[in-house]
C-alpha cells in the first residue's frame, strides 16, 4: 500500500519515516526543494549515528530508506491510499492543500491531516469527500513518540475511522479517540501547563527553577520550557492561541512573552535560542 505525506518538515519527514520502517511505500511531498533536500540529510545522518551505536545495520538502513521516494509534485500522490498532510499549522493552507488534494488523489483515497489541534471538519469542508477525511496527530519525533491521537470529522465515516485506525495500529501507534475540539486531548492539557510556566519566568522566575521544579516536585521528565524549547516556541504559541480562539475563554490566552521570542526569532533549539541557548 502507498502512502504520501504532504510536507517534509520535522513532523512531514518523520512520519514518512515512521511509513517506510513499517514496511509502507511512502512519497514525501513538499514543493520547497529546499525541504526535501534537508529531510534527505537528516535521516542520513540519523540512521548513521544508529549505525555508529550499533542499533541498525547497513542492511536495515537501505531497505527503509528504498521505501521513502520524494517529489516537489503533487501530482505524485495519485495512486495513494492514504494521504497524511503535514504542512504548518495554518488552518488557510491547509484548506488550500486539502482542495489541491481531493482534485488530484484517487477518488477512494482516505485525507489525514497531521494537525494537533485545528478543526478536521473545516478541512473536510475543503473537499468533495468530507466522509473520507480525518485526523492523525502524531506526536513529535514521530518514529518514536507511541501515541497518535484519532479525530473524527463530524462527516467522518465508520469505513475511513476503521482504516484510519487500522493503518495508525499498523505504525506501532498506541490510538486513542479524541474529540473534535482545539487541543484535542494531550495538547490541551499539556500547551496551558507550558503557557503557565512562560507567564512565571516573564514573572521573574528562571526557567531552569521552573524546569526543575516540575522534573523534581511532579516527576516530568522533561521540564516545560525544556519541552517548549524542544518543539518550538512557535509552534507552542500557535496551539495556544489556536485553544484561545477556539474556546474563547481567557484561561488559554497566550503569555506575552511567547510572542516575543517569536518575533525575535527565539524559537527554541531550532533557532539556537529559545528559554535556553543551544549550539546549532
Amino acid at each position: 500500500m502507498k502512502i504520501s505525506v504532504i510536507g517534509a518538515g520535522l513532523m512531514g519527514s518523520g512520519i514518512a519515516q515512521t511509513c517506510a520502517q513499517a514496511g509502507y511505500e511512502v512519497v514525501n511531498i513538499d514543493v520547497f526543494e529546499p525541504a526535501i533536500e534537508k529531510a534527505k540529510s537528516n535521516i542520513e545522518k540519523l540512521f548513521a549515528r544508529k549505525i555508529e551505536k550499533g542499533s541498525m545495520t547497513e542492511d536495515e538502513k537501505e531497505k527503509i530508506l528504498s521505501k521513502i521516494s520524494y517529489s516537489s509534485q503533487m501530482e505524485a500522490v495519485k495512486g495513494s491510499a492514504i494521504v497524511v498532510e503535514a504542512v504548518p499549522e495554518k488552518i488557510d493552507l491547509k484548506k488550500t492543500v486539502f482542495e489541491q488534494l481531493d482534485k488530484i488523489a484517487d477518488a477512494d483515497a482516505i485525507l489525514v491531516s497531521n494537525t494537533s489541534g485545528l478543526s478536521i471538519s473545516e478541512m473536510a469542508a475543503a473537499t468533495m469527500r468530507p466522509h473520507k477525511v480525518m485526523g492523525v496527530h502524531f506526536f513529535y519525533p514521530a518514529p518514536v513518540m507511541k501515541l497518535a491521537e484519532l479525530i473524527r470529522g463530524i462527516a467522518t465515516d465508520e469505513d475511513t475511522y476503521n482504516k484510519v485506525r487500522e493503518f495508525a495500529v499498523s505504525l506501532g501507534k498506541t490510538v486513542v479517540d479524541a474529540p473534535e475540539y482545539p487541543g484535542f486531548i494531550v495538547n490541551r492539557i499539556l500547551v496551558p501547563m507550558q503557557n503557565e510556566a512562560a507567564f512565571m519566568v516573564m514573572e521573574g522566575c528562571k526557567p531552569e527553577d521552573v524546569d526543575n521544579a516540575m522534573k523534581l516536585g511532579a516527576n516530568h521528565p522533561m521540564g516545560p520550557l525544556e519541552l517548549t524549547d524542544f518543539v518550538g516556541v512557535d509552534v507552542m504559541l500557535a496551539t495556544m492561541t489556536g485553544l484561545y480562539n477556539g474556546f474563547h475563554d481567557s484561561k488559554y490566552r497566550p503569555c506575552p512573552l511567547l510572542e516575543t521570542m517569536v518575533k525575535a526569532g527565539h524559537l527554541g533549539r531550532k533557532s539556537g535560542q529559545g528559554f535556553y541557548k543551544y549550539n546549532k
